[in-house]
């Protein structure tokens, strides 16, 4: 199963609430933090949600 590596590049200043829940669910808190998650349809739906907040990488 592939990975994605996501790394948070904006602040959370002015998100909606559900924008903040993602990326707490993503385990992003601090920008320039990166994470590596499965590629899943949830974590997908959490990305698209917080999108214009985060770059997203595949991993191996």
């Amino acid at each position: 199963m592939s990975q994605l590596k996501i790394t948070q590049v904006r602040g959370l200043a002015g998100a909606k609430h559900n924008q903040k829940a993602s990326m707490r669910s993503l385990g992003l808190r601090k920008i320039r933090q990166s994470v590596v998650r499965p590629d899943d349809p949830n974590v997908r739906g959490m990305i698209r949600t917080v999108h214009h907040l985060v770059t997203v990488e595949e991993v191996e």
